[in-house]
């Protein structure tokens, strides 16, 4: 998994493998929700045929019982990342040892156990989803009428966020649906980066450059970034600088910001 774009691909759509992982970071090959309960068996099949990075390429599979049939046909391809839908418990991602797992959590079980989750080995990394979690309460729509996520998702999200921070993994942040919102999903890419997100999954090959560009700090940021480091060399402890008070977390925020631009600072 490289990259804040990660780009889901139906398995049932060969013929967009490879033009998927060339426009994103990451491409997820995805035999969950985004293929029908009929294709299934086809897409299993077709995983194979079509060569990508498997370093760069994650295979969403579906929990059980349709997961054993995903399994047989992944032990026929070089890809030993699973994104797992679903992931409720850290007995899914312990029955799936001898793979780097990134456990999807969109259901209220997951939630609630998601610090257990992140705590197995073989989890890399936690995604959540605001749309199965609010399926799996009984509810009807993740957003309200302004677009904002409702309380129950933002909590879910930050749930995932702090499960991954506390057990160092990586923490994807979820699709925006609405493909034409481009300033919406800007907005929330932006966020996802300041709070701590590693990467940001999408649907369309135009949300990626979208996602890649909210990650990318700006040049304003960059020099500020420089500017309070260098102002920190010869202090002890905290000082002002601009009218602000400087410490460790803010100097650990300007090295995330050189980081995040590839400035060696």
């Amino acid at each position: 998994m490289r990259g804040p774009a990660l780009l889901f691909c139906p398995a049932d759509r060969p013929e967009r493998y490879e033009k998927a992982a060339a426009r994103a970071d990451s491409v997820i090959l995805d035999l969950e929700d985004a293929v029908n309960p009929h294709a299934k068996a086809s897409a299993r099949s077709l995983l194979a045929t079509v060569p990508l990075d498997p370093a760069r390429t994650i295979v969403r599979v579906n929990p059980a019982p349709d997961l054993d049939d995903d399994l047989r046909a992944l032990a026929q391809t070089p890809y030993r990342t699973l994104m797992l839908a679903k992931t409720s418990s850290a007995d899914d991602v312990r029955a799936l040892a001898g793979y780097e797992v990134v456990a999807l959590i969109e259901t209220a079980a997951g939630v609630v156990n998601v610090a257990s989750i992140a705590a197995e080995p073989n989890v890399v990394g936690l995604m959540w989803g605001a749309e199965d979690l609010v399926a799996s309460l009984r509810g009807t729509s993740s957003r309200a009428p302004s677009g904002a996520y409702r309380d129950v998702a933002t909590h879910a999200r930050s749930a995932v966020l702090l499960a991954a921070g506390a057990f160092g993994k990586a923490v994807i942040d979820a699709v925006h649906l609405d493909i034409d919102d481009v300033d919406g999903l800007a907005a929330e890419a932006a966020d996802a980066a300041a709070c701590g997100f590693t990467a940001t999954a999408c649907i369309h090959p135009s949300q990626v450059e979208v996602i890649r560009a909210a990650y990318r700090p700006g040049a304003a940021e960059v020099e500020r970034a420089r500017a309070v480091l260098a102002a920190a060399v010869g202090q002890h402890g905290a000082f002002r600088w601009e009218g602000q008070l400087v410490d460790g977390p803010v100097l650990k925020h300007a090295h995330e910001v050189l980081r995040r631009a590839g400035d060696p600072g």
